[in-house]
């Protein structure tokens, strides 16, 4: 494997980690807050900013984008992506811990499939030559905008199959639109008109990221959305984007790895079942708790409590 592909692929991990600690930082943030909505941008954007504890996961998120923008350049995207793929496994460590709870057997199973698929990448890399051909014009702007109306489509059937889910659905669809973007815009001349794409991609995505956090834990919103994320730009990268998939058993291993890293994503997604967040339990209404009590309390006690239980005090 060629040197410049294996530093690519150890700035993902690194970037994996980074990011989804930033994810259950803003989610816990996020949980807190008073209701954001795609309607009012304006007011929602202003309370994300106006939080120090989301401004810290903002920073997270900033950083390991940075480093995995670094590693696309180095790498494959299908061998990047698959990297940040297993990075769900910290991201279920540190959603435990911000709980104060043990991860369930579902989410040990996911991470163990997870890193097994880790470890099948590492052995298919042993051919792999970072060889790849370039998009076209209409390849990836078709790609692009049938992401943009499945995205839409997640959120307008968000009522039925649970807003969390939905957003975080439309959420990860948008970022991965996002990565496929700025691995086109790489390639130099006309392709830079995909850095456009990518910004409205990463912006609205994470906005409707933060809007899933408010309806469900952090492990099943960031959890969908970086199945999505990852899975996405995968399959981008072996048909529009021409990479290589290696020949004989080790291209058989290339892709069990990917089924297996996949696979595991959404084991930890499907791991904590979906709960209504706090801060939407007591403002979606607009009234204050019932009693005139301030949220504060409350909100503190329904974030701790396990699911199926009442908060203590209610």
């Amino acid at each position: 494997m060629d040197h410049e592909i294996a530093i690519g692929l150890v700035i993902a991990i690194a970037s994996a980690i980074t990011l989804n600690w930033a994810y259950v930082q803003e989610h816990d943030a996020a949980s807190g807050m008073p209701p954001l909505s795609l309607r009012h941008p304006v007011r929602s954007v202003s309370l994300l900013f106006s939080s120090r504890a989301w401004l810290k996961g903002l920073a997270g998120e900033v950083t390991g984008f940075a480093l995995y923008v670094v590693a696309l350049a180095l790498a494959p995207l299908s061998l990047v992506q698959s990297m940040s793929a297993g990075g769900i496994a910290v991201l279920a460590y540190f959603s435990a811990r911000s709980q104060g709870r043990s991860t369930t057997t579902r989410e040990q199973v996911g991470v163990g499939v997870s890193l097994l698929g880790l470890v099948a990448l590492g052995v298919s890399l042993a051919a792999s030559t970072g060889d790849e051909s370039h998009g076209t014009f209409a390849a990836v702007g078709a790609w692009l905008a049938i992401s943009a109306t499945v995205a839409l489509l997640s959120v307008l059937a968000s009522s039925r199959i649970g807003k969390g889910v939905g957003y975080a659905m439309a959420a990860g669809i948008l970022l991965a639109s996002g990565d496929i973007s700025v691995k086109t815009a790489f390639e130099g001349g006309w392709h830079y008109v995909f850095l456009a794409t990518a910004a409205l991609g990463y912006s609205v995505g994470t906005i409707l990221l933060q809007i899933a956090y408010q309806h469900t834990r952090a492990l099943t919103a960031a959890g969908i959305a970086t199945l999505l994320t990852n899975a996405l730009p995968i399959a981008a990268a072996t048909t529009i984007l021409g990479e290589d998939i290696p020949s004989g058993p080790l291209g058989a291993v290339r892709v069990l790895s990917f089924v297996a890293v996949i696979g595991g994503a959404v084991l930890l997604a499907r791991g904590t079942p979906e709960a209504a967040s706090p801060a939407r339990a007591v403002t979606v209404s607009g009234d204050p708790p019932p009693g005139g009590a301030t949220a504060g309390p409350p909100v503190a006690a329904a974030r701790d409590a396990p699911p199926g239980e009442a908060p203590a005090g209610s």
